[in-house]
């Protein structure tokens, strides 16, 4: 059995990296994919929580459904907005969508 403080320490690390790369990153869908290691990190933690609180019940794992079919419906919007950047400017970074004027 695989203790859970390695759960959370996994989870803390896809965390720190997906901020890390949200951050530092200018590519559209690269912070798009940093955003999806948080959500991830984030279903990990609902449900080890879920494991160590109610053993028996699936709050937690219903939680971490829900939380990836809106991570699902989060990434087809994202990519929508992306493709139509990319039309638009010809390019995904995002010095390209300062220049957007309503």
């Amino acid at each position: 059995m695989i203790p859970v403080e390695c759960f959370f320490v996994l989870s803390a690390l896809l965390f720190f990296i997906g901020v890390f790369g949200f951050v530092t990153r200018r590519n559209l869908i690269a912070m798009l994919i940093s955003i999806e290691l948080i959500l991830n990190s984030v279903d990990i933690n609902f449900a080890v929580f879920n494991r160590i609180l109610y053993p028996g019940q699936f709050e937690g794992f219903f939680m971490t459904l829900f939380a990836i079919g809106v991570a699902a419906a989060e990434t087809a919007i994202a990519l929508a907005i992306i493709i139509n950047v990319y039309r638009n400017y010809h390019s995904d970074q995002v010095n390209s969508i300062e220049n957007m004027k309503f």
